[in-house]
C-alpha cells in the first residue's frame, strides 16, 4: 500500500482542524441559536460544554484515527466498522444541505456586487424578506448554479491531495478568515448599540436555562467540532505518532470556542443598533443583517466582506468533510483519487444538493418525517447519526480499546498519565450517559413531539 502523507507540522494540523470546525457552525448556526435562546445564558453553557464534552470527545476521535492511520471506516476493528459507516452517512447528510447554504451565500455576494441587492440606502425587514423569498426560496436555477460553483472550488482544492490540498488551503484561508472577523468586530464595536448588544450577548439570564437550551448547546458542540461524522478521525489519521494529541485537542476546543464567541460580536451590536430582532432563527444572517449593512456607511463593502467570511468558513469545513468519504473510496475500494473526488462530489450534488435546494420550491410537497428535504437531511444527520456515532466512538474507546487508547494518547504526550486516566474514566462512564440523554431529547423533539 502507498505510504500515507502526514501533516507537515502541528501548526498546519491545528489550522486544518480549526478550518474543519470553524464553518457555518460558528458563523451562521451559533449566532442564531444564541438569539433564539436568550443570549448570555446560551453562551455561558456553550463555553462550559465545549470544555467538559467537546475537548474529551476530540481526544476520543483522535485516538481512534491516529491508532491505525486509516480511513474513517477501517479505523475501527471488526464489527465496529459499522460505526465508521454511520459516520459516512452523517457526512453525506450534512454535505447534502451544507453546500446549498454555500450557494445561498454566493448568491448574496453576487446580488450585492451587481446591485440587485442595493445596500446603498436603508432597506426594511419587508424588503429583505421579499429578496430572500425571491432569490433563495424560489430560485432553484440560480442556487443550482451557485452551489455548483462552490462544489467546483472544492474539487479544484481536493484534487491536490488529502493533506496538501487541505493544508495549503488552511494556511491561506484561516489567517484571512481571522483578519476578516477582526475587521467586522472592530466595525461593530464602534456602533451606537454596542453596549446593549454586548449586554444581551454576554449577560446570562439564568431563567433562560432549560432542557431545550442544553439540547441545543450539546447539539451545537457536536456540529461545531465536526464530531460524529468522521472528520476528526480522518484528519488525525494523518498525524505523526510523536505529535501531542492532548495539546492539539485543547487548542482546537479553545480556538473553536473563542471564534464562535467572537462571531457573536460581529452580529449582536449591529442588531441592537438598528433595532433588528435577534430571534429570527436560521435566516438571521440572510434576512436581518442586510438591514444592518444598508444602514451603515460603506454597507455594501461590509456586506460583501461578511458573506465572503461565511464563504471561507464554509470552504475550510467542506473540504475535510468531503475528504472523509473520498479517503474511504481510495483506501477501501482502491479507486483513484480523481475518480473518487468526482464520484463523491457528483453523487452528493445530484442526490443531496439538488433535492435540498429544491426543498422549498419544486419539491416543497415532498416531506420526510413532516420536514422538507433540506430540514430532513439536517435533522436526520445531526439528531441521529452525529450523536449515535459519537456515542459509539466513546464506548469503543472506553470499553474496547481501553488501555490501547490511553497508550495512543500518551505517545506524543508523555507525563500526562494523570490527565489521561481522568479523561479515560470520564469517557467511559460520564460522556456516554450525557450523549444518550441528548440523543433521546433531540429525537423526541424532532420526530415524536
Amino acid at each position: 500500500m502507498e505510504k500515507r502523507d502526514t501533516w507537515s507540522s502541528q501548526l498546519t494540523y491545528v489550522l486544518a482542524v480549526a478550518g474543519a470546525t470553524v464553518g457555518f457552525g460558528a458563523t451562521w448556526r451559533f449566532p442564531y441559536l444564541v438569539g433564539q435562546n436568550g443570549g448570555g445564558a446560551y453562551v455561558l453553557v456553550f463555553c462550559i460544554a465545549m470544555i467538559v464534552i467537546g475537548i474529551p470527545m476530540i481526544l476520543v476521535e483522535n485516538a481512534i484515527g491516529r491508532r491505525l492511520g486509516k480511513n474513517a471506516v477501517d479505523a475501527f476493528s471488526g464489527k465496529w466498522r459499522v460505526v465508521g459507516w454511520m459516520g459516512l452517512v452523517g457526512a453525506f447528510g450534512i454535505m447534502a444541505y451544507y453546500m446549498v447554504i454555500g450557494g445561498w451565500v454566493l448568491n448574496y455576494i453576487w446580488a450585492v456586487l451587481t446591485g440587485s441587492l442595493d445596500l446603498g440606502t436603508p432597506v426594511t425587514a419587508a424588503q429583505t424578506a421579499v429578496f430572500y423569498e425571491k432569490n433563495i426560496i424560489d430560485a432553484p436555477l440560480a442556487i443550482t448554479i451557485m452551489t455548483f460553483v462552490f462544489v467546483a472550488v472544492n474539487f479544484v482544492i481536493l484534487i491536490r491531495g488529502a493533506v496538501v490540498g487541505i493544508e495549503r488551503a488552511a494556511k491561506f484561508l484561516m489567517p484571512l478568515l481571522f483578519l476578516l472577523m477582526i475587521g467586522m468586530v472592530l466595525r461593530n464595536l464602534t456602533l451606537d448599540g454596542v453596549v446593549e448588544g454586548v449586554k444581551f450577548y454576554l449577560t446570562p439570564d439564568f431563567s433562560k436555562i432549560n432542557s431545550k437550551l442544553f439540547v441545543d448547546v450539546l447539539g451545537q458542540v457536536f456540529f461545531a467540532l465536526s464530531l460524529g461524522f468522521g472528520v476528526m478521525i480522518t484528519l488525525s489519521s494523518f498525524v505523526k505518532k510523536d505529535e501531542n494529541l492532548v495539546s492539539t485537542a485543547v487548542i482546537t476546543g479553545v480556538l473553536n470556542t473563542v471564534i464562535a464567541v467572537v462571531a457573536g460580536f460581529m452580529i449582536f451590536p449591529s442588531l441592537f443598533t438598528f433595532g433588528v430582532e435577534p430571534t429570527s432563527g436560521p435566516s438571521l444572517v440572510f434576512k436581518s443583517l442586510p438591514i444592518v449593512f444598508s444602514s451603515m456607511s460603506f454597507g455594501g463593502f461590509f456586506a460583501v466582506a461578511f458573506f465572503l467570511l461565511l464563504m471561507i468558513a464554509a470552504l475550510t469545513t467542506s473540504l475535510p468533510i468531503y475528504e472523509v468519504i473520498i479517503t474511504v473510496l481510495e483506501e477501501k475500494f482502491a479507486i483513484g483519487r480523481k475518480k473518487a473526488i468526482a464520484l463523491v462530489l457528483g453523487v452528493i450534488f445530484v442526490l443531496g444538493n439538488i433535492p435540498s435546494l429544491m426543498a422549498t420550491n419544486v419539491l416543497k410537497d415532498v416531506l420526510i418525517f413532516g420536514k422538507n428535504i433540506f430540514d430532513a437531511y439536517d435533522a436526520i444527520s445531526a439528531t441521529i447519526f452525529f450523536v449515535l456515532t459519537s456515542l459509539f466512538c466513546a464506548i469503543y474507546v472506553g470499553w474496547v480499546l481501553k488501555d490501547e487508547a490511553k497508550r495512543e494518547i500518551l505517545l506524543g504526550a508523555p507525563g500526562n498519565e494523570k490527565f489521561v486516566n481522568v479523561w479515560f474514566f470520564y469517557v467511559r462512564y460520564v460522556i456516554p450517559f450525557v450523549i444518550l440523554v441528548v440523543f433521546v431529547s433531540s429525537f423526541y423533539d424532532n420526530f415524536l413531539k
